[in-house]
């Protein structure tokens, strides 16, 4: 617990001294939410409980809480917040995410949930897309009523029994909410910046308009500027990072 406080003091401290001006609130995700629920996945970055916290937060926030953004730390956000926060939902709708159909939906799940019928007809009669859960709005309201929370939690335990997808807490996501998502429009997720999975490239901006940078991926900015190994794109992360001076390619 001292640790705990500790870092919620470093952390509230850290931010004051950059943003003197903004009014937040820290609110604390226990690893014991998912203990137990977490299976291995291809990147052992992806088994931190903390990413799983995206699925507690109509838990973890005050019930006065009623409509949230979330955002994935690796970002940077540079236009208004607000203009994504009116993402329309309609009234069956929980959550709103930048959707790729063009992305191969099967390959989030194993050869097991695919040849077991009452698994893949989880989908049938939905149009499902992949979508990036490290931008999304969440009608909080709408995820108590329907206790979204467990369903989530249902699919880790069928994935503790039967490995049915190998990539960390997307898949429950997409169990519970592809083919239903109002979509984001994608200059709100410029992702993929955190390179090539596999082999570590860097990659461009895609084509269009630029409302928020997305490190996704294996390599982060942090690191990579850490061990003076930078990608081009890294050189926009680096005035943002609360724990280092301003980065200079000149350094």
């Amino acid at each position: 617990m001292l640790k705990y406080i500790l870092t919620i003091k470093f952390l509230r401290a850290t931010i004051l001294a950059s943003f003197p001006y903004l009014k937040f609130d820290v609110y604390r995700f226990d690893d014991s939410f998912v203990s137990g629920l977490i299976s291995t996945s291809i990147r052992s970055a992806l088994d931190c409980p903390l990413n799983y916290a995206r699925s507690y937060l109509a838990n973890i926030l005050p019930l006065c809480v009623k409509k949230i953004v979330y955002l994935d730390s690796d970002l940077v956000l540079v236009d208004d917040i607000a203009k994504l926060a009116q993402t329309p939902l309609n009234e069956n709708q929980i959550l709103a995410a930048p959707e790729y159909c063009n992305a191969n939906f099967t390959s989030y799940f194993t050869p097991t949930f695919w040849s077991n019928p009452s698994l893949s007809l989880t989908f049938a009669d939905r149009k499902a897309c992949y979508f990036n859960t490290g931008v999304m709005v969440i009608d909080l309201d709408r995820w108590r009523s329907g206790d979204y929370t467990r369903k989530i939690e249902a699919w880790m335990e069928l994935q503790k029994r039967m490995r049915i997808y190998e990539l960390g807490s997307l898949p429950p996501f997409l169990l519970v909410f592809a083919g239903n998502i109002a979509p984001v429009d994608h200059r709100w997720n410029q992702h993929g910046l955190g390179g090539d999975n596999f082999r570590g490239l860097c990659r461009d901006l895609h084509p269009g308009p630029v409302s928020l940078l997305h490190w996704s991926g294996k390599g982060k900015p942090w690191v990579r500027l850490d061990a003076n190994r930078p990608c081009p794109l890294d050189a926009l992360w680096a005035p943002y990072d609360l724990l280092k001076p301003p980065f200079s390619f000149d350094s």
